[in-house]
């Protein structure tokens, strides 16, 4: 009996050199994509690109806002002298003027998160691409993104941000 479990150990003993050999040759990296989308310059550029094409509607809708918020602040001033019919109808008008404002407020974020989620997207193929290329020359066995904790060591988003940076 003694005999065999020497032999188990020594076989585990083996198994596991073996393994930390291994282990030792696997090469791992872990890139950060938000800080990509913060730091890369096309990701600069994309969002700088939608704050072009947003800001006029963005301007507008403020402003819209400012003109709801001043008519709806002459109506509380002004309700307790205007007669029933009269008041009933700015309420009315009040309201119906708000709902386009939210309607117009829903179509602009939905507009906004569409080209948002394009943008970004295309910034994720590009860096795909350069991860894939930084990956293969520099012989990575195993890229992750984003995780929960990770050692400085393995983290190349540097490299990946500077490459990203190099090709546009």
């Amino acid at each position: 009996m003694k005999h065999l479990s020497s032999k188990i150990f020594l076989g585990l003993v083996i198994a596991l050199a073996g393994f930390s050999a291994t282990a030792q040759e696997f090469k791992v990296g872990v890139v950060n994509l938000d800080r990509i989308f913060r730091e890369a310059n096309s990701a600069k550029t994309a969002q700088t690109k939608l704050e072009q094409e947003f800001s006029k509607r963005e301007k507008e809708l403020g402003d819209l806002a400012t003109q709801l918020k001043t008519l709806s602040d002459k109506f509380e001033r002004e309700a307790p002298t205007l007669a029933e019919s009269q008041r009933t109808a700015r309420q009315k008008q009040l309201v119906d003027q708000d709902r386009e404002f939210q309607r117009k407020r829903r179509a602009f974020q939905e507009d906004l998160n569409a080209r948002k989620n394009e943008e970004l997207q295309q910034v994720i193929e590009r860096a795909n691409k350069v991860i894939k290329t930084l990956a293969e020359s520099e012989k990575y066995d195993l890229i992750l993104q984003d995780s929960v904790y990770v050692n400085p060591k393995h983290d190349i988003t540097d490299k990946v941000i500077k490459a990203l940076d190099a090709t546009r």
